[in-house]
This record gives structure tokens, C-alpha cells and sequence, in this order.
């Protein structure tokens, strides 16, 4: 039916963009516009649940602007669950935003709520795409509106993130989208969506078809980040943590994997697909993917990075689910983007709450922080538990789908169900190792991670090198370097000449036979009166060396962030646990919230009772709901049928 609900989901938010600059002065009043936004988007999206699950779509329609194609929005099944999870999780995000910002008092604060308002705007706008045109335009729009957000630093590193993201998902995978659908349209003239394929396309050619569905599929693939289109994914980590949120559980990576679900559901159908043989294929580089992120997130000490890479292999689940060919399969790729959002955003809002209060964010440096945040990294776990399948969480429900698919589908089917099984015990291997450290390890006696950087066994002190990337030199060895330098010869005598050196040598030696030792207990030394680890105004990790900080200009008149951050003492510290230790809270400080702001510590209990929720309580869930009424529609009359 015709309605204006669909728009009016799209426009609420850019219209609230609007108010937030115009409030850029008034933080209170530009952050409550965010918030009755936020709140008024999942109102418009949720009056048209009831209505889809009974069989409705609501269609909006602004006419034909190219010959034979049409503006238009429509809330079928598919769309009102990715346009449902979106909007409610903004309301969670935006919360959690204020707290973060607010904490770390960052720079650039209305241009962050802004861009996250448009971005949300064009999130709506790919869920309700009517056709493959219509969800081109969102899908360029939202690589745009994204880009601040990646960028909001304003470092080098971050503007070099921003490009990369851009390269990849606008113009690498944005116009791969576009020659798709191009294709599409000359192929059988029509590039509207229609649950279970558009009629005619199982007429073409089998080779024009296979390849319109690869062009599609890699296309909307990249903003999903499958190997080897991933890598703007893990640099794009650069961005502050609530837009880690935004990227890895609500919008942008979601839209690449909601892409490949239209493309496979409603352009050519799921039994086209199959009988093309490109499902299975791109079955076959998600199962790839999702093992190989799997093994790079083991190596990787910074926590936002190992989540990166997570992000990488749990959107591949939905991928290969839709590649099952039967009804269970693609039930468990669908219920995977609710159940996933949920976890990973418990997950990324975990390690920013850590990062707020303790300025912490590798892997190594948090032994016994556990007791410093126990509700926070509790939290963490329950998360960590679903992203591994434990039972009476999301993720074990979603996985539990997709093996029985793969069990139905039989051949190449087992094969897939089998990378979920082993991915799963990689989950493990990657997210147990940072509750270990938090709960079970002290900062006096602890086994520094990941070990594979390490040798075997690990080391059981800090490994983090001198910043001369050596020993201390006494003064009169100093003495006697800088006297040779001044005639030309070597400590030993003989005459400078040019020596290969083994990289090896320039190692730090951590065998304990080279005399005397570095305390590597005692604080890193300051840097021009600060530490390293502070230069940087947000919660990345710094790949390359510059020069010194870059200097930026506060967007609007907040300050910039502060030097140091809050120990749980009163006092301030550099990243890792204070001289004195994590100071542990009571149980009932804990209770009370008195580890972080209840405006970062609510979004992250909400998001990780949803997790729970979605996984002891399916059955309740409005999501699953929607999924069966959307897989029931594309396989009626098929082979997968139940």
C-alpha cells in the first residue's frame, strides 16, 4: 500500500542533522535532538512491523527518473528487519555516544552527532530500497556520510583511513554495484526487487547471469569484508569507538552482508542462485574468509583490532548461510545480523568504556583489569561467549540454523558446516585469552599476549621494549661512542665501514643473559612532557611513526582531549594499570555503576541482554519472526520449501 512511513524514516534523522549544527553551541540541546531523532526513527519503523508481518508492504514512490526505473522506498520483510535492528540500535549508540565524547571530551563533536545522524539516514535508506538503483544511491550515500566518522581525528593516519574506506566501498565496490545493475537492466529490463528473483533472469544466458551475480555480489561484498576486500576494515579502526559500533554491528558492514541477502533473495532467488553455482562459490570465500580473520585476530594485541578482524569473520557467516540451499540456512544467515549487531556492539562498547576510564586498549596491558571493571568486562565475556556459539546466547542460535542447513544440503554443504564448527573453536582461541587476562591474571605476574608474537609459552613480565629499542648504555660507554664517532673509528678501533646488519640484532633481548635489566614494572618514559600513547586523541592504534602530533583545530569550541585519563586513584596515568595497581571495586560500587558513566555502562548492559535475549528467548524475538516470514516468501514453491 501506499504510505509515507518509509520516507519519513529516512528523512527524520537529516532533518535532525540540521538541528544538531544549528545547537552546535548548546551541547545539552544538540545532543536531546539526537535522542528524540533516534527515538522517532524506531517509532516509524516499528508501527510498520505489525502490519508487515501480516502480509503488508508499505511503498513510497517519488516516480520514474531514468527510463523504466523508479525512486522508490517499500517495507517489505527483509528491509523492516534491517531498518527495525538499525534504528533501535542508534537509540543504544547514541546514548553511549554521549558518554564517550563527553568522557574523552573530543573535538568535533556536533560534526560526529551530525554525520552519525546522515549516516543513519542512509542506512534507512538501503534497508527500504524498492530496486538495485535506488540501493546504489543510499549505498554511495552512506560511504560518504561515513567518511567524517572515519576521519574525526583529522591525523594523518585517520585522513588516510578516511581515503582507504572511501577507495574501497565508493569506488571500488560502489561502482561495482552500479555495473550490476546496469547488467541487470539489459539483461531482462527491470531491476526491481521481488522475492524470489525477478522472473526472466533464469531465462538468460547462464554466463551473463553468473556474472551480473558476481558483480552484484562482490560489490555489495566489500562493504561486508570479504577476503581480499577487506582491508579498509581493520584501518578504519582509526575512528572513535562508538563509530566501531556504527561500522561493525549497525550499518555499514551490515549493509554490505543485507546487499548480498537481496541480491541472492530477491534478484535471482535462492534455487537460481544455487543452480548457477554462484551461491556455493561465494559460500566457499566466505568459509575462507571467516577461518583466515579468524587466525589473523589471534595475533593481534590491540583489542579494537582483534575485533576488527572478528567483524570480519562473523559477517562471513551470514554470507555462507546464504549459500545453503535449504530453509534452515538461510533462516540462520538472516537471524546472524541481529545476533551479531547485539554481541559486537557489546563488544566494541566494552572496549571503549575500558579505554575512557583506563586508557588501555592492548591486550597485554590488561591484567586484572577485571577488578577495576568488573560489570564492563563481565560484559565482555557474556558477549565473547555468543560470538563463539555458546549456548543461551545469539550467536549459538544463528549457528545452530546454519549447521542444520549444511547438515540438509549434504556435499559441499558438510564442508561449509565444518568451517562453522572449527571457526567456532577460533573464537575461543581469540576472545578467551582477553577475559583471562582481565579476570584470572594480576599486573605483577601475567602471561603478555598474543604469545604468537612471542616465543613459545609467552613472556611473563612486560615485553614492551626501551624506547632506545635496547639496553641502557653507562656513561662511559656513551662516552666512548661519541669519542670515536669524532675521528672516524669504532668502538674497537678499526675504521668505520659499511657492515650488514641482521635485523635480528636490532631486536630487543629478552633472555635474560645480557646483565643488567630494564624494570619494564616502572611507567614508559615521557615524551616532550607527555606520553606517546596520548598524542593521539582517540582510542587507535598508531601503525607508523610521525614526527610528533598533528596539529588540528577543534571543529566547534569543545576542547580538546585530555592528556591523561583517570586511574580509578583520582590521579592520572598512561595506558596499562597505575604504579599502585586496578583498584578494586566493592560489589555494590559496581552495582551502582561507579566504574564508568551510566551513559556508557547502560548501552552496554542493554546490548548485551539483547544478545541474551535473542538466544534464550527466540522464539519471542520480533526478529525471528520477520526472518521466517521473509524465507518462507523467496523459497515458496522451490526445492528449499520446508
Amino acid at each position: 500500500m501506499d504510505d509515507l512511513r518509509p520516507l519519513y524514516a529516512v528523512l527524520v534523522s537529516l532533518v535532525a542533522m540540521f538541528g544538531i549544527f544549528a545547537a552546535h553551541r548548546r551541547p545539552n540541546v544538540r545532543e536531546a535532538v539526537t535522542i528524540v531523532a533516534a527515538f522517532a526513527k524506531f517509532g516509524i519503523v516499528a508501527s510498520m512491523v505489525p502490519g508487515v508481518l501480516a502480509g503488508e508492504t508499505y511503498e513510497f514512490s517519488a516516480g520514474e527518473f531514468v527510463a523504466g526505473v523508479e525512486f522508490v522506498l517499500r517495507a517489505d520483510p527483509l528491509g523492516t528487519l534491517f531498518a527495525f535492528l538499525a534504528s533501535l540500535l542508534w537509540i543504544v549508540t547514541s546514548f553511549y555516544s554521549i558518554g564517550y565524547m563527553r568522557g574523552l571530551e573530543e573535538h568535533g563533536q556536533t560534526r560526529y552527532f551530525a554525520s552519525f545522524a546522515a549516516s543513519l539516514s542512509a542506512t534507512m535508506g538501503i534497508a527500504f530500497a524498492g530496486n538495485l538503483v535506488t540501493i546504489f544511491l543510499f549505498y554511495e550515500l552512506l560511504s560518504v556520510a561515513t567518511y567524517p566518522l572515519v576521519a574525526h581525528d583529522e591525523t594523518g593516519e585517520a585522513r588516510s583511513a578516511g581515503r582507504k574506506y572511501l577507495a574501497y566501498t565508493m569506488f571500488g565496490g560502489g561502482v561495482l554495484v552500479l555495473a550490476g545493475t546496469v547488467l541487470v537492466f539489459w539483461l531482462v529490463g527491470t531491476v526491481t526487487f521481488t522475492a524470489g528473483g525477478i522472473e526472466g533472469l533464469a531465462a538468460i544466458d547462464p554466463m551473463y547471469a553468473r556474472l551480473a551475480y558476481a558483480i552484484l555480489a562482490i560489490g555489495f561484498g566489500v562493504k561486508a569484508g570479504l577476503m581480499p576486500l577487506h582491508q579498509w576494515l581493520p584501518v578504519a579502526m582509526v575512528a572513535p569507538t562508538p563509530v566501531s559500533g556504527l561500522l561493525h554491528a549497525v550499518a555499514v558492514v551490515k549493509s554490505g552482508a543485507f546487499g548480498v541477502a537481496r541480491v541472492t533473495l530477491y534478484v535471482f532467488g535462492p534455487e537460481l542462485a544455487y543452480d548457477l553455482g554462484m551461491a556455493v562459490l561465494v559460500s566457499g570465500l566466505a568459509a575462507f574468509t571467516l577461518l583466515a580473520a579468524s587466525f589473523i585476530a589471534i595475533r593481534k594485541d590491540h583489542l579494537k583490532q582483534r575485533l576488527a578482524y572478528s567483524t570480519v569473520s562473523q559477517l562471513s557467516y551470514i554470507v555462507l548461510g546464504l549459500g545453503l540451499f535449504g530453509w534452515h540456512g538461510l533462516v540462520g544467515a538472516l537471524l546472524h545480523i541481529p545476533a551479531h549487531a547485539f554481541m559486537k556492539l557489546t563488544l566494541f562498547f566494552c572496549a571503549g568504556a575500558i579505554h575512557v576510564e583506563t586508557h588501555t586498549d592492548h591486550i597485554s596491558k590488561m591484567a586484572g583489569i577485571g577488578r577495576r571493571m568488573p560489570v564492563t568486562l563481565g560484559c565482555f565475556a557474556l558477549a565473547a561467549a555468543g560470538m563463539a556459539g555458546m549456548p543461551l546466547f545469539a550467536g549459538f542460535v544463528s549457528k545452530y540454523y546454519m549447521l542444520i542447513g549444511g547438515l540438509e544440503m549434504g556435499g559441499v554443504g558438510l564442508y561449509l558446516a565444518g568451517a562453522l564448527l572449527v571457526s567456532g573453536v577460533l573464537n575461543v582461541a581469540y576472545f578467551w585469552p582477553v577475559v583471562y587476562t582481565a579476570f584470572f591474571e594480576t599486573e605483577d605476574d601475567h602471561d603478555a599476549k598474543p604469545v604468537v608474537d612471542f616465543r613459545p609459552g609467552g613472556e611473563r613480565r612486560s615485553v614492551l621494549p626501551k624506547a632506545d629499542g635496547g639496553n641502557p648504555i653507562d656513561d662511559a660507554e656513551s662516552d666512548d661512542a661519541e669519542a670515536d664517532a669524532e675521528d672516524g673509528t669504532s668502538a674497537d678501533g678499526d675504521a668505520d665501514e659499511d657492515v650488514e646488519i641482521d635485523p635480528a640484532d636490532l631486536q630487543p633481548d629478552f633472555s635474560g643473559a645480557s646483565g643488567e635489566r630494564r624494570d619494564y614494572s616502572e611507567p614508559a618514559p615521557l615524551v616532550d612532557g607527555e606520553y606517546a600513547v596520548d598524542q593521539n586523541p582517540s582510542d587507535h592504534v598508531v601503525e607508523e611513526e610521525f614526527d610528533g602530533p598533528e596539529t588540528t583545530t577543534p571543529a566547534d569550541d569543545e576542547a580538546p582531549s585530555p592528556e591523561h585519563h583517570d586511574d580509578g586513584h583520582g590521579g592520572a596515568h598512561h595506558e596499562g594499570p597505575p604504579a599502585e595497581g586496578w583498584r578494586r571495586l566493592t560489589p555494590r560500587e559496581a552495582l551502582l555503576g561507579r566504574e564508568t558513566t551510566w551513559f556508557m555502562l547502560g548501552p552496554i548492559v542493554a546490548a548485551a541482554t539483547g544478545a541474551i535475549l535473542l538466544g534464550v528467548v527466540p522464539d519471542q524475538a520480533v526478529f525471528l519472526d520477520l526472518i521466517e516470514v521473509i524465507v518462507d516468501s523467496v523459497v515458496a514453491g522451490t526445492e528449499v520449501a520446508r
